[in-house]
Order: C-alpha cells, then sequence, then structure tokens
C-alpha cells in the first residue's frame, strides 16, 4: 500500500461573527513548516496559540506546509481540537493531544442523583460550552448528534473530548449524546476514557443496542465506564421500554425524544400531548418497574415560559423525574416547577423521618401517626425531600431542627 495523499485542508468556522473559535487552515507545501496567525490579541496571545498548534504539528510529526490561523478568541482546548482535525482531514496522523485537565475533570459519577434539568449544548459550538457550568442545570449534555451537522462530526468529537477535559462543569452532571452506528462507536472510542457521567444513546429499539454500547465502555474506561440513558424516538422503542430499561446494570434513567416520535406516528406534535400520552406513560412505568428515573422529552418553544411552566407540571404529574432543556433560560422554569408544593414537602418530613426512627428501632414497619407507610411511599419521600432542598424549600440542614 502506498503512503496516504496529504490535501489541503481546513477546520473550523470562518467569518466576522465567529467568537470563542478559529479557522485552521493547512496546505501541503516542500517548504519547512510555517504557521501564519491572524488575530486581534496576537500582542497578547499570539506565542501562546502558536505554541498549542505546534504541540499538534510537532504530535504530528508534520515539519513541511503552512498552517494559516484565524482566531476569534479560542482558548487552548478549541485550539487544539481544530488543528487536529485540520490535520487529520489533510490526511495525517498522529496521537491525540489533549488539553490539561480542569479541576472538576475527576468530579465522579453518581447513579442517584437529581436529573431535574439537562442542557443539550451543541458539539460544535465551543461557545456556548464555555459557559454551560454556570447555568445551574442537573446535567449537561454536549451533542454530537442532531444539533451536530454531518460535514462537522469528526471536528465535534474532538471539541467534546477536549471540553471534557478542561473545562470544569460544575456540580453538573456530565453528559455526551452520540450518533448511531458506526460514528457513535468512534464518539464512543474518543469520549469514554474521559469521564462523561451518563452516554445518551439516540433511536434505541432494541436491548441489544444497549448491551452491546455497555460492553464497549467497559472495555474502553473498565471501571470508569459511563453511565446508559437510551432515548426511545420510535414506535419500536416504545414498545421495547422495559426491556431497554432493565438491558444492563449501567443505565440509571430512560427517555425519550417527542420531535422523532411524533414523526413516525405520522402524528404532529400538539400543546396537550394527547397523541403521544401512551408514550409518556409506558417510558414512566418500564423506568420505574426497572429501578431507574423517567425523564421527559424537551420543550421546544424557548420564548414560551407560561407553556413550559405547564409542560413541566403535566410531565410531572405523570411521574417523570426531570425534563430536557434547549435554552439556558428553561432551568430555572424547570426546577421551579420540579419543586414539590410545601404541604408535600411537610409530609415527605414527617415519613422520612419515621423511616430514620424506625430504622434506629431496628423496625420492618414504619408508621406516621396510625398509618401504616409502605415501602415506595417512603422511597418516594426521600425524593421528595431532596427535590425539595434542592428547590430551595427546605434548608440542608433541616434534619438539624428536628
Amino acid at each position: 500500500m502506498g503512503e496516504a495523499r496529504i490535501k489541503p485542508a481546513s477546520a473550523g468556522p470562518a467569518g466576522e461573527h465567529v467568537r470563542s473559535d478559529l479557522n485552521v487552515r493547512f496546505e501541503p507545501t516542500s517548504e519547512p513548516l510555517a504557521v501564519e496567525l491572524f488575530s486581534k490579541v496576537d500582542y497578547l496571545y499570539g506565542e501562546v496559540i502558536d505554541n498549542a498548534v505546534r504541540r499538534v504539528t510537532d504530535a504530528f510529526g508534520v515539519t513541511t506546509g503552512r498552517i494559516t490561523v484565524t482566531d476569534a478568541g479560542a482558548l487552548e482546548w478549541v485550539i487544539l481540537a481544530r488543528t487536529e482535525s485540520c490535520l487529520r482531514r489533510a490526511g495525517l496522523d498522529g496521537p491525540p493531544v489533549l488539553p490539561n485537565p480542569a479541576p472538576g475533570a475527576d468530579a465522579p459519577r453518581r447513579r442517584s442523583r437529581l436529573r431535574r434539568s439537562r442542557l443539550y449544548i451543541p458539539g460544535n459550538q465551543p461557545k456556548l460550552m464555555i459557559s454551560g457550568g454556570l447555568y445551574g442545570a442537573d446535567g449537561i449534555i454536549l451533542d454530537l448528534e442532531d444539533s451536530v451537522p454531518p460535514a462537522e462530526k469528526d471536528t465535534a468529537r474532538l471539541l467534546v473530548r477536549n471540553a471534557l477535559i478542561a473545562l470544569d462543569w460544575g456540580q453538573s452532571e456530565r453528559m455526551v449524546r452520540i450518533n448511531q452506528g458506526p460514528l457513535g462507536e468512534e464518539d464512543l472510542d474518543a469520549v469514554a476514557i474521559h469521564n462523561p457521567h451518563t452516554v445518551l444513546l439516540p433511536k434505541v429499539e432494541t436491548e441489544e443496542l444497549v448491551s452491546a454500547t455497555a460492553e464497549t465502555l467497559q472495555h474502553l474506561a473498565g471501571e470508569g465506564a459511563a453511565f446508559l440513558m437510551p432515548i426511545l424516538e420510535s414506535p419500536r422503542g416504545i414498545h421495547r421500554a422495559f426491556e431497554i430499561a432493565s438491558a444492563d446494570p449501567s443505565v440509571v434513567a430512560l427517555t425519550l425524544g417527542l420531535e422523532d416520535l411524533s414523526a413516525e406516528l405520522g402524528a404532529p406534535r400538539t400543546t396537550d400531548g394527547s397523541e403521544s400520552f401512551l408514550a409518556r406513560q409506558t417510558t414512566v412505568f418500564a423506568a420505574r418497574a426497572a429501578g431507574i428515573q423517567p425523564i421527559a422529552s424537551v420543550f421546544s418553544d424557548i420564548e414560551d415560559e407560561g407553556g413550559l411552566a405547564a409542560y413541566v407540571r403535566r410531565e410531572r404529574g405523570l411521574g417523570f423525574d426531570g425534563i430536557g432543556c434547549i435554552h439556558p433560560r428553561q432551568i430555572p422554569v424547570v426546577h421551579r416547577e420540579m419543586t414539590p408544593s410545601e404541604s408535600e414537602t411537610e409530609r415527605a418530613v414527617r415519613v422520612v423521618r419515621a423511616a430514620r426512627e424506625a430504622e434506629e428501632q431496628g423496625l420492618g414497619a414504619v408508621a406516621v401517626g396510625s398509618k401504616m407507610v409502605d415501602p415506595p411511599v417512603v422511597q418516594q419521600a426521600f425524593r421528595t425531600v431532596e427535590l425539595a432542598v434542592a428547590g430551595g424549600l427546605l434548608a440542608k440542614d433541616w434534619d438539624a431542627e428536628g
């Protein structure tokens, strides 16, 4: 076999509206490697940008050619990803060139946690990722699927990988939605060892897909393998909901995508959701039966706060634990509407205290006043108290008040 042909290539957006990003172009020549930089901040950061580019060229063994960098305020992790993508597109090869890890890059996974809100961020938009950890969402989803154009999948994969390493996501669960099929396998290869807490699987229709993905993650990351959240987006997926939810111990939640499901049903998505009621209820039943969290679909109108609030109340009433968000402004609305009422909280506190007293006394049954309380009610009470604390209705040390 002959050597791969090296060709001109580029990666990254160009134009006057680009922010926190850059464009990298490579032209093969026989001359010694030259890096040319255009940036409004080159007098401050020119050396930093040049060093980042040369870290990648050195790793790839590039000694000839011309690289042109048009910078619009990109951080190092973006420069590294765009340069690596450009060189790979040119037909060059080398090891991944990774940024330094942020303080929270090793934040531990937690199987049981609040998942009231999960904010989708397109995997090819560094400017949106940079502030992702500041919004207070329970989960941040770096999306490699629907929000990324096909021609940008390769670069987005490297951006998401570097973002997992270089950005502090605060208290948010670190989530990645991968693609279907071979693209999804490439996504896992790139991100699996960089501590994604949970991987979202799109358009799941069989339990075999869930098991195979779990096995792949285990092979790649071992004990650090991410949890899974399958997404049901077709009638076949809904039909197999329980089998999918219980396919592997790594599955922590089950969600559904109503836009794709409505399209497959041939029933336009309506405000009252009558066309998807069975699917939503089935998702809740399947998740609860499997002992995992049911998570509702997104609300797509970012301008309609009242509609979002009503949607959250309705989905919470069906039993869902959380909602998908497509804009940061939706997060406080979701958290507010997912917070239990004062009367719900008061009853939950009584049940939790009774449960703890019963445990201390070695009793198997829990009683509140003269009424016995079943274990599922106790479990629900603990969850209600957790939601009340998260929503500010109870102090974190509420139990210290006695």
